[in-house]
């Protein structure tokens, strides 16, 4: 289990998305190691994040595969740096979420490489920035993701070794309330409560919540008013939508937008703004079509398994194409400092994909 040592190296390089250089240690590390193995390299440049990496193969007639990851992670500098194991795991921030994943992707390809030579139809993109919501890379993602026939991206998997057939869309709003400021005591009927049109909003809001349909509304954050004896003249609304279907995005989008519009307390007026960060990514028939393939070829059942959090699956999927998530090793505590990924999953994931990806080369489809 070398892969091991390198995801230790990887591991040890902070890579917070902010921090700029670290990133880029950890996206120059692997386009070494990528590199060694007969790819070519295009870098995205960034200012402020991170560069994003796509790694190229050769092309031939048949069928294109993108795998996707990512090189950040959610701890600043000096919060949780250490990487260790056991008999069973291995620790870190990354080790699941997902450096790990990113191991798995490049272990199978080094594998196909050593055993058939030359790789090709198989690219390989890692962005710096989908820990903070991929504001910049889905841009990348979304322009080259059409060139594509399949996705595979290597998030962790489930617990049993699920791969992920979909991903609830997310979306963050802001509804600003402005209202009119007069003294509580003196001149309370003079003013217009931003605060109380707020509350107001809060609760038609989350009446929208519906988790039989797996959508959810939630006002995470509120603020405003000056002070207990002030009539509020602004309020704001910080808003979560979360949906596993399309028609749920548009009818919460329509609502949002009602709502906002209406007052509920005379004199008040209100904006949004906001927008689908990730949008859905619903299971498909296509892709259960592609399950049963990979059963075929790596002779091992796959389960399935839907989630509620987002991932870059959501920018390929919402491009139309077939897209699996999931296929990272198994871990748990992601985002915590008791993340860590399960040994023996790494090499069950890294068999796989190595059949996964040989089968690609001597066919050109799958």
């Amino acid at each position: 289990m070398q892969y091991l040592k390198d995801l230790e190296k990887i591991c040890r390089i902070n890579s917070f998305t902010k921090n700029k250089a670290g990133v880029d240690r950890v996206s120059k590390q692997m386009r070494e190691w990528l590199e060694e193995i007969g790819f070519k390299t295009k870098i995205y440049k960034r200012e402020k994040i991170g560069d994003h990496y796509l790694f190229q193969s050769k092309r031939r007639d048949g069928d294109k595969i993108l795998l996707l990851g990512h090189n950040d992670t959610v701890f600043p500098e000096g919060k949780f740096e250490e990487y260790r194991e056991d008999e069973d795991w291995v620790y870190g921030a990354g080790v699941c979420d997902m450096k790990g994943g990113n191991i798995v992707a490049l272990e199978a390809l080094r594998r196909v490489y050593r055993e058939v030579g030359e790789i090709y139809n198989i690219d390989f993109l890692l962005v710096s920035d989908e820990e903070s919501g991929s504001d910049d890379s889905k841009y990348i993602t979304k322009k080259i993701a059409k060139s594509y026939d399949y996705c595979f991206v290597f998030e962790a998997s489930g617990k049993n070794l699920e791969v992920v057939t979909g991903r609830k869309g997310v979306g963050t709003f802001t509804i600003d309330i402005k209202g009119k400021a007069s003294h509580a005591g003196t001149s309370y009927t003079k003013g217009v409560n931003a605060n109380l049109e707020g509350a107001y909003k809060l609760i038609e809001l989350t009446k929208l919540t519906n988790l039989d349909v797996g959508t959810t509304v939630n006002v995470g954050e509120i603020c405003g008013g000056i002070g207990a004896n002030t009539i509020s003249p602004e309020c704001k609304l910080k808003v979560e939508i979360r949906y596993e279907k399309n028609s749920e995005r548009d009818r919460l989008l329509k609502a949002l937008e009602d709502i906002t519009d209406k007052s509920y307390i005379s004199g008040t007026s209100s904006t949004l703004d906001g927008l689908i960060q990730r949008d859905v990514m619903e299971e498909n028939p296509k892709q259960l079509e592609l399950i049963e393939r990979l059963e075929e070829i790596t002779k091992v059942k796959i389960p399935t398994e839907k989630r509620g959090g987002v991932s870059d699956a959501n920018i390929v999927a919402s491009c139309g194409v077939t897209t699996l998530d999931g296929f990272g090793p198994y871990g748990d505590g992601d985002h915590t400092i008791n993340e860590r990924a399960n040994k023996k999953s790494f090499e069950i994931r890294i068999d796989m994909m190595s059949r996964v990806f040989k089968h690609l080369q001597k066919n050109l489809s799958l």
